[in-house]
């Protein structure tokens, strides 16, 4: 679609994350009821058949039913219920074993690329599209045979924990990490077109910095959270986007091409380093273990509207200022800080203020 804005392609995987998050609101509470493995095996099916049918598409409104709906109605069904799933395996290490498990973003994010890469040239949209969907059917086909919940099923209670709203730390917490996936959605799509529209980047070679930028997060969603496990997640998220912060500021002075590699690495890393806390950071605020999958389901629902808004404003501040980058990386770097602000005052809320050493 050579002719269409960058902007409004966005929403096609604005829309596919979007439900993908917002399903959870749904499908956590089905985890706490003791209906993982039918719901997850639902979502599964409706992510595959989306994949396949993306293969067919020609038009704009076709992908938008694919893959941004279909698709994103899938995983947005069993995402919420497996990643709580593991949370309620683990207490001490539940750090690391989310770290563990949001590895597979980073995987995912370097063997996509790198397959469409490879493929599109020699096979063509059509069966480049086919052969993800099969790589998704075999990787969910062994997830559906091996994960099963393990606390005892609790039928009763609301989608919707209402009781969080009137839990400061909870409100404080969410706001600020909506803020940061405001500005971190909008860069992850668009830090491919500042390589090859700002810095003369190929095609191919900005299609690098996407494995880049996905890749690099691998060892970090790994080492970050045993600090976590250490020193609690809040304690470890607050360095994190501090730094997150200042890098986010510095994109504004990148200006050649192995410049932009390291800071996408930099940018990469940081990323990830806050996204595996995520998970143990909202179980972490939750007081109730058998709660984990509403509230989970609630945080993501919430956080859905971030990944679905960030893009295309990035987008239109870019298009309004007659295609420049400035705009929006202003706007994204004081998002992100902002949303470090926050979170800081939600660690300091839940521990107090003159209780630095708290674990939490």
């Amino acid at each position: 679609m050579p002719d269409t804005e960058p902007s409004v392609i966005s929403w096609i995987g604005s829309l596919q994350i979007w439900m993908t998050m917002i399903g959870g609101v749904f499908t956590g509470r089905l985890l706490d009821a003791g209906y993982f493995v039918p719901t997850f095996f639902t979502g599964a099916v409706l992510q595959v058949l989306g994949i396949f049918l993306m293969s067919i598409c020609t038009k704009y409104w076709q992908l938008m039913l694919t893959q941004g709906f279909l698709t994103g109605l899938g995983g947005g069904i069993f995402f919420t219920p497996a990643l709580a799933l593991v949370a309620t395996y683990f207490d001490k290490q539940r750090g690391f074993a989310m770290g563990v498990l949001t590895t597979g973003n980073s995987v995912g994010g370097m063997i996509y690329p790198v397959v469409v890469r490879q493929l599109m040239p020699k096979l063509g949209f059509a069966w480049t599209a086919r052969v993800l969907g099969f790589i998704n059917l075999g990787a969910l086909s062994v997830c559906v045979a091996l994960m099963r919940p393990r606390l005892p099923p609790r039928k009763s209670g609301p989608l919707i924990d209402w009781s969080a709203f009137r839990e400061p730390v909870w409100n404080v917490f969410i706001v600020g990490w909506w803020l940061v996936m405001w500005s971190n959605y909008y860069t992850f799509y668009y830090i491919a077109s500042y390589g090859t529209q700002v810095l003369g980047l190929s095609y191919s070679a900005a299609s690098v910095l996407v494995i880049i930028l996905n890749g690099v997060g691998l060892p970090f969603r790994l080492v970050v959270p045993l600090f976590s496990d250490r020193f609690g997640p809040l304690n470890v998220i607050i360095p994190v986007l501090a730094i997150w912060s200042v890098i986010s500021f510095c994109w504004l002075g990148v200006s050649n091409v192995p410049g932009y590699y390291a800071w996408t690495a930099f940018y990469g890393a940081l990323s990830a380093s806050f996204q595996c806390l995520i998970p143990t950071a909202v179980a972490s605020i939750t007081p109730r273990l058998d709660k984990v999958g509403t509230r989970m389901g609630m945080a993501f629902g919430l956080i859905s509207f971030a990944s679905m808004t960030g893009p295309p404003v990035g987008g239109a501040l870019q298009t309004a200022d007659h295609n420049s980058f400035t705009g929006p990386q202003i706007w994204a770097a004081c998002a992100l800080f902002i949303g470090f602000l926050l979170c800081s005052t939600a660690r300091f809320i839940k521990a107090g203020r003159s209780n630095l050493k708290a674990r939490c």
